[in-house]
């Protein structure tokens, strides 16, 4: 009998032990593939952290769009079933204050980025705690550029009809229907079965998305016209986040903060060693004429700052932080 009691307290004490170790456990999903900048942001992040908090939690990071789109992912946060994401273009469509940084050329470099983030995280946290999250801390998808399987995009006129992937963000939409194009939000796991059978002609991200999802392997052309540099997002649900321990709360956003200088580090280099990588692969690459895009961009400039709430003054507040860097 004292051998039966003892081998069931056993058992129970370890169902006990893995119950404890699942609910310390904090996953992390992006839809970044092996290679890209999301999936070494987001190992970047679950090795600080897991260093730092030792037995207390562990956070295990799922890529490819495992959890689901970022629309699903951001979902799946208010529900608990993920505790970070890692969403980019999408936070847009969370809160129109967001969409400040999809206008074309408003962000020059990542000094300038960091300019912003000293001056105005308030105002994008506050964007963020509205709809029930929280920014724990910030990574980067990069300088956006174009690829397409019919002509090098030299100006925005180029663009008119090439059916074009974009995120789903309503800013990224308006702009290329105002240089032309006919651009179709999508999933960005769809894209490259997309690009293949030819439903789209195009897409436009960071070299380091173009890489790591092989779209040079199924792309003839890309344009170099960095219209757009998206910030990235380490997210959770605020309910989560604010029920952490404070020790834990502040171990997170530490790591978070070492992560966004690895990520703006390795960012860089991948953009000088990806282009060589997508010009081995045979795509044919031109410089766009950046003056000529800036020019056809000043509409959604202004449709911003009609249709947004204070819309025009985080355009003035973001333009004035450029400086010289």
């Amino acid at each position: 009998m004292t051998i039966r009691i003892l081998a069931t307290a056993a058992v129970s004490a370890l169902i006990a032990g893995q119950a404890m170790a699942a609910d310390m456990t904090l996953r992390f999903g992006h839809v970044g593939n092996p290679g890209s900048l999301f999936e070494a942001t987001a190992e970047h992040f679950a090795e600080c952290a897991n260093a730092a908090l030792g037995e207390t939690a562990e956070v295990q990071t799922f890529g490819s769009s495992q959890l689901g789109n970022d629309q699903e992912m951001l979902q799946k946060l208010k529900l608990g079933q993920v505790q970070f994401a890692l969403p980019s273009s999408v936070m847009s469509s969370v809160d129109d204050r967001f969409g400040v940084f999809e206008m074309p050329y408003i962000i020059k470099d990542r000094d300038h980025m960091r300019r912003v983030q000293a001056e105005m995280m308030d105002t994008f946290e506050q964007a963020a705690n509205d709809k029930g999250y929280t920014i724990v801390g910030l990574a980067e998808n990069g300088f956006r550029h174009i690829t397409n399987n019919l002509r090098p995009i030299n100006v925005p006129a180029d663009l008119d009809g090439v059916k074009l992937r974009t995120p789903n963000g309503s800013w990224r939409v308006k702009m290329f229907q105002q240089y032309g194009a006919n651009p179709t939000p999508m999933s960005f796991s769809d894209v490259f079965t997309a690009l293949q059978t030819g439903v789209i002609d195009g897409q436009e991200n960071p070299y380091a998305q173009i890489a790591s999802a092989k779209f040079q392997e199924v792309q003839d052309y890309l344009s170099i016209t960095g219209h757009v540099y998206t910030p990235a997002y380490i997210l959770a649900s605020k309910k989560h986040f604010d029920g952490l321990p404070e020790e834990m709360q502040a171990t997170l956003k530490d790591c978070a903060s070492q992560t966004q200088d690895f990520t703006y580090e390795h960012a860089a280099q991948l953009e000088v060693d990806l282009l060589e990588e997508i010009k081995a692969a045979g795509v044919e690459v031109n410089e766009a004429d950046k003056d000529a895009f800036i020019e056809a961009s000043r509409p959604v400039y202004d449709a911003f700052a009609a249709e947004v709430e204070g819309g025009g003054e985080l355009i003035d507040q973001v333009l004035a932080l450029g400086g010289s860097s």
